[in-house]
């Protein structure tokens, strides 16, 4: 008797979790297929623009300076991971139509293209500029003539920020940082060069504000007895929020970094 019951419930359990494991299975399914009828460039309804592509598991948007991002699909929900989480809700999805909501309410709706070249739209992730922007200023200090020249070089680092589309979208966007070069002369005597890249404001920049930013200026302040005057400008891309610090270098190569406040 014990060992029928025993069978019994044991019975039930297995048919508990095999329910489960089938509703689990079925789910996953359905989100592939969601994923499946994504694949390709979406267009928008009323101005038959190309919006967005999706390849794979990664969305590509159709704006300029912005890198691709990845994403996930669960059931009325489409979630963007890129630099911040975004959730957006799905009112229709299938092959060849896409209904969804923007963070506002908007509704966006998307129909599937079936030009394939409209995927030159999309590019992978803009270039570094190789533009070198030169500078220098002369000043003179003691009866003697300096001049202080600024190499700003673009660099291959890459500083990611969110922003947003036209149409409500969040969309991830790539700027270089640069490496800015400075020298100081006086005739053709060099007293003074280094490299400077943001790396080296760690300990006067704040760190939150410093790892979304870019050094993106400098300039040739001034000479006096304590050495050779330099103007850091650290800036958030495409923002209004910068920090500028003061840059004292000597003939022996030392240079003091303060913030300016």
């Amino acid at each position: 008797m014990k060992y029928s019951v025993c069978m019994a419930i044991f019975s039930l359990l297995m048919l508990s979790c095999g329910g489960k494991d089938n509703g689990s299975q079925e789910a996953t399914e359905d989100n592939s297929q969601l994923v499946e009828d994504l694949q390709g460039v979406w267009l928008d309804d009323n101005t038959e623009m190309p919006i967005l592509k999706v390849k794979g598991d990664s969305i590509y948007m159709n704006s300029k300076g912005s890198v691709p991002f990845s994403f996930s699909v669960s059931g009325d929900t489409l979630v963007s991971h890129g630099v911040d989480r975004t959730v957006y809700r799905i009112k229709r999805l299938s092959a060849n139509t896409f209904q969804f909501y923007t963070l506002a309410g908007d509704l966006v709706t998307l129909h599937k293209s079936d030009n394939d070249a409209l995927e030159f739209s999309f590019q992978e992730a803009p270039k570094p500029s190789d533009e070198v922007i030169k500078k220098d200023s002369v000043f003179l200090w003691g009866g003697k003539r300096y001049r202080g020249y600024v190499y700003i070089n673009p660099s291959t680092r890459k500083v990611i920020r969110p922003g947003m589309t036209e149409e409500g979208l969040n969309v991830d966007n790539v700027y270089y940082d640069n490496v800015i070069h400075i020298c100081v002369y006086q005739g053709r005597q060099k007293l003074f060069s280094k490299d400077i890249s943001k790396d080296l404001l760690a300990n006067t920049v704040p760190a939150d504000f410093l790892n979304s930013a870019i050094l993106s200026d400098m300039d040739f302040v001034g000479v006096d007895d304590k050495g050779y005057h330099y103007r850091a400008t650290v800036c958030i891309p495409d923002g209004m929020s910068c920090y500028y610090v003061d840059l004292t270098a000597t003939s022996g190569g030392d240079v003091a970094y303060k913030l300016r406040q």
